[in-house]
């Protein structure tokens, strides 16, 4: 989630939709004749997506610059016998994979879903489709990420998704005007996490407000946090090796992450409210001028620069003091597209599959969103026209270690408790060393 994306989003600025009697909706969109049926049939393809590729407004109605309409728009002019239909989740993670779970055991789920890569598609291996076959290995050569969508991160495993877009990652966003008129550099990039706290305590001296903008409700900024913090110690590998077993989630990295984590909010340089804000409108409270340093990710890029233009700034995260790895990105690939197991139209989502997976309709994705590149191999750059996207391209480039963050490795029910204990040990009503075992044992019981 960002977010994963935040990330997330969580790490992305998901769109929520409230539907009326969620459940028997969803279910009653399910797609339930035509068994089988060719890709030549008349048929409709149901789409779930929780708020990745889709946008619409408060209507309903799809957004101008909604990538999925538009491709689905697009795809059916050249497939006149399928129509594509979207159904957009809300914004809560958790809740969106209790939905899918209860429709797939009851075989009445999408015929596609659109969820984050890692865990949460991992978490639901047996409901999809291995892609191998269905996208060939000719289109899949051409892929990035595809490492982050194959059971049991195994090379050989099966490809349970198609990954979109080159990956979000996590970041602090910088007011430069708030940092001027508090005497302090506006174009300050932060040497450690220590510097950064110690930054925000030269503002907060200066202003008597509040140096940092966090909205923790759901936990995400905590994953964000922690997430990166640990890689610091442990390396790109970090999170694929607690899953497979071979480093410890209750080990020393992810204990000092925690600890770190927990002492923010005891400074009092953040929002009072910080452990009450929701992700939802965490970009309001910063946008509006309430602290000017800003835990988000590359997903806010396009809303950063229509608001600030030239007096935003950003960093990734930085590393604790005495870290092994000092220049780190936390973040990948966020988007996966799969094709349930259960789908009476497999044949044509292959196609819309496949469709999606040329270079040119990943291109249109990169022009509309401009919060992320392609991950295809064969993307035209020229489309990136967001300056902050620009920069953070050219800086992932020289990047020593990025690693793909907890809360997109993990199994759906671990990364649900990681949130809900980040939030936790962010207020103090959960010790750090608690939150690590409860952790550790988690992914135990899950891995069974």
């Amino acid at each position: 989630m960002t977010l994963r994306r935040s990330m997330a989003r969580l790490r992305a600025t998901v769109v929520v939709v409230v539907l009326a009697a969620f459940t028997v909706g969803l279910s009653g969109c399910s797609a339930s004749s035509d068994k089988g049926a060719s890709a030549d049939e008349p048929q409709t393809l149901l789409i779930w997506d929780t708020g990745l590729l889709a946008k619409t407004n408060d209507n309903g109605s799809a957004k101008s610059d909604s990538f999925l309409h538009q491709a689905a728009k697009n795809f059916e002019a050249t497939h006149k016998n399928i129509t594509v239909k979207i159904v957009e989740q809300g914004g809560d993670i958790s809740a969106n994979a209790a939905q899918f779970k209860a429709a797939s055991i009851a075989g009445n789920g999408p015929d596609i879903r659109i969820q984050y890569t890692g865990g949460p598609t991992l978490s639901f291996s047996k409901y999809f489709v291995d892609l191998n076959d269905v996208l060939g290995k000719d289109t899949l050569s051409g892929f990035n990420g595809l490492n982050t969508v194959r059971k049991d991160y195994d090379p050989n495993g099966s490809l349970l998704a198609l990954p979109y877009g080159s990956g979000t990652y996590f970041t602090l966003w910088y007011n430069k005007k708030l940092l001027k008129q508090a005497g302090l550099d506006p174009n300050y990039q932060p040497s450690s996490w220590q510097d950064l706290i110690s930054e925000g305590r030269k503002y907060h001296d200066a202003t008597g407000k509040p140096a940092f903008y966090v909205a923790d409700l759901e936990g995400y900024v905590g994953a964000w946090v922690v997430a990166a913090l640990a890689a610091g110690d442990l390396g790109a590998p970090a999170y694929t090796d607690m899953y497979s077993g071979k480093t410890k989630i209750d080990g020393p990295a992810m204990l000092k992450a925690y600890t770190t984590w927990s002492e923010l909010f005891k400074t009092g340089l953040t929002n009072k409210d910080a452990g009450e804000v929701s992700n939802g409108d965490a970009d309001t409270g910063f946008i509006q001028g309430k602290a000017p340093i800003y835990f988000s990710g590359t997903w806010a890029d396009v809303g950063m620069y229509q608001k600030f233009k030239n007096n935003i700034g950003w960093s990734f995260i930085p590393m604790e003091d005495g870290a092994k790895y000092t220049d780190v990105a936390a973040g990948g690939p966020q988007v996966a597209i799969s094709i349930t197991r259960y789908s009476e139209h497999q044949a044509a989502a292959a196609e819309f599959l496949k469709y999606l997976a040329q270079p040119e309709t990943q291109d249109l994705y990169v022009k509309l969103t401009q919060t992320e590149g392609s991950s295809n191999k064969q993307g035209d750059t020229s489309v990136i026209k967001n300056p902050l996207l620009k920069q953070q391209a050219e800086a992932l480039k020289s990047t020593s270690t990025i690693v793909y963050p907890f809360d997109n490795v993990m199994p759906q029910s671990v990364i649900d408790l990681y949130y809900r204990l980040d939030a936790a040990t962010f207020l103090g009503k959960t010790t750090p060393q608690s939150a690590v075992q409860q952790l550790q044992a988690a992914l135990a019981a899950e891995q069974g």
